[in-house]
């Protein structure tokens, strides 16, 4: 029997879609109708990571009792660098969490507010937490994975390949799953890249595909082949650079999704567009077990 308010929730959640469409606009509202995973529950909320009010994160857990330490998802949505809460994305959060990995959502600075470097900055500061809080959660604070969709795929690739930002806590990270991701997209020529990094005098310094090489951690790329807003190059472009590199790279394309149905595709009611969801568990997975061997 279907419940009328389920039936409800679901048109509810299909009409927000067309809103949803054209760009990463704040999710808070789908994440509210969208059905959730039980196995996953958010287990810390409004912790601080740094003295800025945006530099706050939310912590997200299997319900199932702890038996050995899991592995850690540091999730940053996108939104242009200029957009985005981390309210919008327990259904993010708890998908992956229902998956076995304790999964670590945060919130960063925002253009006009800032501009590049800083939005990388609050990411490193946002792994640094999650690798010395982890045990608190049942993590492992030494197999951690960077997880970003768009401008927050942008985050993980640079805290993935350019040493700068993690410093010493850079080998806790094994792999870098990245959706939709902007890595090649210099010069900047359209607004939001240009508000956000058009101070920056060395452009070509604030480009993934610029520091990926050897040494740099596993990658999953994955992209709609339908993207129009950030481009299938992209991914291709990081892809060939780390391949080059002698990295492993699992890169894998949607066919009939675009720039945010590949985001929704974690989303329960939204799971057989694309494999989103079992092709980002199983890399996972994969990339830790095989270091914990």
């Amino acid at each position: 029997m279907i419940r009328p308010r389920a039936v409800r929730r679901h048109v509810g959640v299909l009409a927000l879609l067309g809103s949803l469409a054209a760009a990463c606009s704040p999710l808070t509202t789908f994440d509210r109708l969208v059905p959730k995973d039980r196995g996953g529950v958010r287990v810390a909320k409004d912790l601080a990571y740094g003295d800025a009010p945006r530099q706050r994160l939310d912590v997200y857990a299997p319900r199932e009792a702890c038996g050995r330490s899991r592995p850690v998802v540091v999730f940053f949505y996108g939104g242009s660098w200029n957009s985005g809460t981390r309210a919008g994305y327990a259904f993010v959060g708890r998908a992956l969490a229902a998956r076995g990995f304790v999964t670590v959502v945060p919130d960063y600075r925002l253009v006009p507010d800032v501009h590049y470097p800083a939005f990388v900055e609050d990411g490193a500061a946002a792994v640094r937490w999650a690798i010395s809080h982890a045990d608190a959660y049942c993590g492992d604070g030494g197999s951690v994975v960077l997880m970003g969709h768009s401008a927050g795929a942008y985050i993980a690739a640079m805290l993935a390949v350019d040493p700068r930002w993690l410093g010493t806590s850079r080998p806790a990270v094994k792999g870098l799953v990245g959706l939709a991701g902007p890595y090649d997209f210099a010069p900047f020529d359209v607004a939001a890249s240009r508000a956000a990094f058009g101070q920056s005098p060395d452009p070509a310094a604030t480009q993934p595909v610029t520091w990926a090489g050897a040494g740099d951690p596993p990658a999953l790329l994955l992209y709609g082949s339908d993207d129009t807003v950030v481009r299938p190059r992209n991914s291709q472009a990081l892809a060939a650079k780390l391949r080059a590199g002698g990295v492993a790279v699992d890169e894998r394309a949607y066919a009939k999704l675009g720039h945010i149905g590949i985001l929704l595709a974690l989303a329960r009611p939204f799971r057989g567009r694309a494999p989103v969801l079992d092709d980002v568990a199983g890399f996972v997975q994969r990339t830790v077990d095989t270091d914990r061997r």
